[in-house]
């Protein structure tokens, strides 16, 4: 089970909308995903339709007082299972950070699902945030996802993340970026162009060549409780995480190979 974080500490970047498309995308193309909804605010929960489920979130886990493997529900998505969020794990940046292990914890709650659980992928989708949850998170993963938003701002982000990285290190030295997505890009302006070379001349072997829009449908499929490939799926927006979904199986399994910072396949 490879284990990912999808982080940033910006806000509105697509780090939510990334988790539960690509995540879904996964599933449809046969891969067995769960993913972890890390947010109190519970915003990939609600994008998948997953209404009445408090007392479900990682919470009880994490300060001990339940098995993670009882908190996994499923979806009505084959392959795809979540453990959702509620306004208890807000609770967690507190209580978290009283004990011992608290950079640690959530590693060592998710050591507790075995190899018999049988998942491919598991994906972390992190608040956006640079407190307790987004910490343990960086701490457990084995790679980081990093949404980029195509505007000036998210460059000034990216290094800090990138700086983040570096200090979580010290405690998971096995962490790396595993790729860069850039999302909400608008081919009517400049600036969203300029921000993808831009990201790419300084990051040329982890920017994923996929690129997501900025799409109305995109925004509006949360509120129906539906990812973008139930919601509109033969849209431009189901299209790119369709396509992301593909390389990014591509890029886990080598397919894709990377020749003077250049993508090849």
């Amino acid at each position: 089970m490879k284990l990912l974080a999808i982080a940033n500490q910006k806000g509105g970047v697509g780090k939510t909308t990334t988790a539960v498309n690509l995540s879904t995308c996964l599933a449809a193309k046969g891969k067995r995903v769960l993913l972890i909804d890390l947010d109190p605010q519970g915003n990939a929960t609600s994008a998948l339709g997953l209404e009445g489920t408090d007392g479900q979130s990682l919470y009880e886990a994490l300060i001990g007082h339940a098995d993670i493997k009882g908190k996994i529900v499923s979806t009505r998505f084959p392959g795809l299972s979540m453990i959702p969020a509620d306004l208890d794990l807000a609770g967690a940046e507190i209580e978290v950070a009283r004990l011992d292990d608290h950079l640690t914890r959530l590693r060592e709650v998710l050591a507790d699902l075995s190899l018999e659980t049988g998942f491919d992928y598991l994906f972390l989708d992190c608040p956006p945030s640079l407190g307790i949850l987004m910490t343990n998170a960086l701490a457990a993963a084995q790679q980081l996802l990093i949404p980029l938003q195509c505007e000036y701002f998210a460059l000034e982000g990216l290094s800090k993340i990138v700086h983040l990285v570096d200090q979580i290190r010290a405690i998971n030295e096995v962490l790396s970026i595993g790729g860069i997505i850039m999302t909400m890009y608008d081919a009517r302006t400049n600036l969203s162009q300029q921000v993808v070379n831009e990201v790419r001349k300084h990051f040329p072997s982890l920017v994923y060549q996929t690129i997501i829009p900025r799409s109305v449908r995109l925004g509006e499929a949360p509120s129906f409780g539906k990812p973008i490939i139930e919601y509109e799926p033969n849209g431009a927006g189901a299209t790119a995480y369709r396509a992301l979904a593909e390389e990014f199986v591509q890029r886990e399994t080598g397919q894709i190979k990377f020749v003077n910072g250049s993508t090849a396949q």
